[in-house]
């Protein structure tokens, strides 16, 4: 049987300092170099993919450029020891989609280390339903355990809910026995938001009852934030004694008017959680936590997918903060 030599993919390309996205097939020496090519079945959408799509950010090196942080598949061919033909494999950050060609195609070729073997249980599908949103919201619960959150300590409050990495951080909280407080500015995602299992939800306005940086009374026994800025600002105020907060977004701003006295006074911990870079060892771990705590069914309720010919439009909705759970990409539609 013949090997299909050719790529389809979404490609960028800057006209006159705007970006242009367009659906294009070329052959696959185009490809960057790597020890291994994944024939990829399914890609997703992240906030990151929104920028990208868009020219934000100053995140793509040259152009023409394919996107797609994400990608779950099947290795093609592979020089290296660690991969072989036929494996099922995911692909998260590594600077993916961004300076070097990703997932928003039919084949990929990238580094061998970079790659995780699809943990049992776990389709190219389901994979990308989790993706970046999903390592990230693994880690960020993590990092918050090490720093002592257990079920018992009270309720953890989980910002910008609605969101890929808000959805699956309720998702996983709830399935480990914690109270889970769902925040989020869209009270139509409520009903959602319980379905995953959160205890109660909240307005996000309500978190701005005082608008003050002082010390509030203590809330929180641990929070995933994913919206950063202000936000960030006031639950800080917020967190009890010596508790952690999981910073993992900025869709509300880069800057973040602190205070120091949670810190100082209370010992509160701000984690930052950064995946694209974290080590093969902790992905591994996340992967095979994941797959343990999160039913296909609730998997299926945060994604939906959509053709590789919409991301275009989804990149604007993205953006706009009204995209609900996370968006799977099939490549080869």
């Amino acid at each position: 049987m013949v090997q299909d030599r050719t790529v389809r993919a979404l490609l960028l390309r800057e006209n006159d300092g705007k970006i242009v996205p367009s659906i294009e097939i070329f052959h696959e020496s185009l490809l960057p170099e790597g020890e291994v090519t994944v024939k990829i079945l399914y890609s997703t959408l992240n906030y990151k993919d929104g920028m990208i799509l868009k020219g934000y950010g100053n995140l793509v090196r040259s152009y023409p450029h394919v996107p797609g942080i994400d990608f779950a598949g099947i290795v093609e061919e592979s020089s290296s020891a660690l991969y072989k033909p036929g494996e099922s494999v995911i692909l998260t950050g590594w600077r993916v989609g961004e300076w070097l060609w990703g997932g928003y195609a039919t084949k990929a070729r990238v580094r061998a280390e970079w790659l995780v073997t699809m943990p049992a249980g776990l389709d190219a599908r389901r994979a990308m339903s989790l993706g970046t949103a999903g390592l990230t919201a693994m880690l960020a619960v993590m990092a918050m355990e090490a720093h002592g959150l257990s079920p018992e300590a009270g309720e953890v409050l989980v910002t910008g809910a609605a969101g890929g990495v808000g959805s699956i951080a309720v998702a996983i909280l709830a399935s480990l026995g914690y109270r889970v407080v769902a925040s989020t500015g869209r009270p139509s995602a409520y009903n959602y938001l319980h379905t995953l299992g959160a205890t109660r939800t909240i307005s996000r306005s309500v978190l701005f009852d005082k608008k003050s940086h002082s010390l509030q009374s203590e809330k929180w026994a641990g929070a995933v934030d994913n919206v950063g800025g202000e936000t960030l600002a006031v639950i800080a105020t917020q967190m009890r004694y010596g508790a952690a907060i999981a910073a993992c977004g900025n869709t509300g701003g880069n800057a973040v008017p602190l205070s120091v006295l949670p810190f100082l006074l209370r010992g509160v911990k701000l984690l930052g959680i950064a995946s694209a870079l974290s080590p093969i060892i902790r992905r591994k771990t996340a992967w095979e936590r994941i797959v343990q705590l999160l039913s296909s069914e609730t998997l299926d309720t945060i994604a939906r997918v959509e053709p590789l010919s919409h991301l275009p439009e989804l990149a604007d909705v993205i953006l706009q903060g009204k995209i609900q759970g996370r968006t799977v990409i099939d490549v080869n539609t």
